[in-house]
């Protein structure tokens, strides 16, 4: 079974809807190891909002802070410190999409990052945007994780309208594009279960 990590180029790229997407094409499990913020919604409420296939298997977050901002910083507020350690994968015959946090560098400690989270064996997908200045921080995390021996399984682009990102990036990396995502006007169950079908395709390639 595939463990699949979705992971952006930096906050608010679009992982979450990515995650549903991916959950709901391969009906796997879902995880988010770390939620900052979100008490009353998190991203694993709103990945649940979303799927609508009966498979799935939401698991419970190994921490989960109040505050929303970096982890290591929540979880101070919060009176503790997050072991890496105390991380342990939930056990599942499924596939499982882990949701990383922020970016790949984002602390966790004051030792370990998001990065270290992963695993060799892991599809990593990078969520990318097309903000100004997304290129670099696109070049960035696929560097990152080259620096660690990790590739990257694709990249899913989430509403990139500036001309010739996609492409050099392409260029420049070599990593395939998996999907480019458009502008989703009501995002809710049919939506994504939509998408969720051309998704599948690419992912089973």
């Amino acid at each position: 079974m595939n463990n699949y990590f979705i992971t952006g180029i930096s906050t608010d790229v679009g992982k979450t809807l990515v995650a549903a997407l991916i959950t709901e094409a391969l009906q796997a499990d879902y995880w988010k190891p770390v939620q900052s913020g979100g008490i009353e919604h998190s991203d694993r409420m709103e990945v649940q909002r979303l799927i609508s296939n009966s498979k799935t298997v939401f698991h419970k977050e190994r921490y989960f802070l109040e505050t929303p901002m970096s982890p290591h910083e929540a979880a101070a507020i919060d009176g503790i410190t997050i072991e890496i350690d105390q991380i342990k994968r939930p056990q599942t015959e499924n596939q499982l999409v882990i949701e990383g946090a922020g970016g790949l560098l984002v602390p966790l400690n004051n030792t370990h990052t998001i990065i270290d989270l992963i695993q060799p064996d892991d599809k990593v997908i990078l969520v990318s945007s097309g903000y100004l200045g997304s290129i670099n921080h696109t070049l960035l995390s696929i560097e990152a994780l080259k620096s660690r021996g990790l590739t990257c399984a694709g990249i899913i682009y989430n509403q990139v309208e500036l001309a010739g990102t996609i492409e050099i990036i392409e260029k420049m990396t070599g990593v395939p594009t998996i999907a480019h995502l458009p502008k989703i006007n009501v995002l809710d169950q049919q939506a994504v279960a939509s998408l969720a079908t051309v998704l599948r395709e690419k992912l089973s390639n």
